[in-house]
């Protein structure tokens, strides 16, 4: 049995960057792309490594990645769609450019990488596409209009998709992490205000608090990576794992409640 490999969007830092740290060291062959490679010096140090520059807003780098990759390794056995960020604020805050580049990286980007591979998985009868969806894709924050509905996107687009690529003996999953203690909050991290907006001030401000208090207590990096791993090697046909404490007394909590009673509790952590 020859050595697998994996193919990570997004992988210049945190859950991407952690992720093919961990599979290289369990022996597997990894494609690590990201925007801008030539600013990576630790992951081309290591054996079994390919640095690749891949933007997922751009076609053409998306098939060229791809393609050096099955060159270099033969065959790619996972893919991981971890490429997006957040954009919250108030929705009249954010210009139509705006919100279509969030779409475009969280939803469009993710389709695109998706079909780039899919061809290749079908042709091997085999494959596991891993998305990285959220707890904001089951649930909700005040202000993250955008974000939320790129992740809701993300896990009808997997649930549906899962169906379709069994046919061939594929299989799709979703990771759902929790707060994670990533750079989410830089440059992962698009905040759109105008304070002329004068009723949303308040709230914005609340947000802002509330959101530090729960980067306090995220999860490493790391614990995100660990899950992938488990969701590529366990066999299980599994949809969705959780990943981080905080994620699954969340997701259960929201399971669990109504709408109403679940809304809330958002509302009074948020003392709205």
């Amino acid at each position: 049995m020859g050595k697998k490999t994996i193919f990570i969007t997004g992988a210049s830092s945190g859950i991407g960057k952690e992720t093919a740290k961990l599979f290289q060291s369990q022996g597997w062959q990894v494609i690590a792309t990201m925007r801008n490679p030539a600013n990576e010096t630790e992951l081309t140090q290591l054996e079994n490594v390919l640095v690749s520059q891949l933007d997922v807003l751009d076609l053409a780098s998306i098939e060229r990645a791809v393609a050096e990759g099955i060159q270099t390794f033969g065959t790619i056995d996972v893919l991981v769609n971890n490429a997006g960020y957040g954009a919250y604020g108030p929705l009249e805050s954010f210009s139509r450019d705006k919100i279509q580049r969030q779409f475009n990286t969280n939803v469009i980007g993710l389709l695109d990488m998706t079909r780039a591979l899919l061809p290749h998985f079908r042709q091997n009868r085999s494959g596991i596409l891993i998305n990285i969806s959220s707890i904001g894709g089951k649930m909700t924050f005040p202000l993250g209009a955008l974000y939320h509905g790129t992740k809701f996107a993300v896990e009808g687009i997997s649930e549906s998709l899962h169906y379709e690529v069994a046919q061939f003996g594929g299989q799709v999953k979703l990771i759902e992490p929790g707060s994670i203690a990533t750079d989410f909050g830089g440059r992962s991290f698009d905040f759109s205000n105008d304070e002329s907006l004068s009723e949303y001030q308040p709230l914005i401000a609340r947000f802002m608090g509330v959101m530090s208090g729960v980067m306090a207590n995220a999860s490493p990096a790391r614990v995100v990576a660990d899950v992938i791993y488990t969701a590529a090697t366990d066999g299980k046909d599994q949809l969705r794992y959780t990943a981080g404490e905080d994620a699954r007394l969340l997701l259960d909590s929201r399971r669990q409640a109504d709408d109403a009673t679940f809304i809330g509790g958002i509302k009074a952590q948020f003392g709205l």
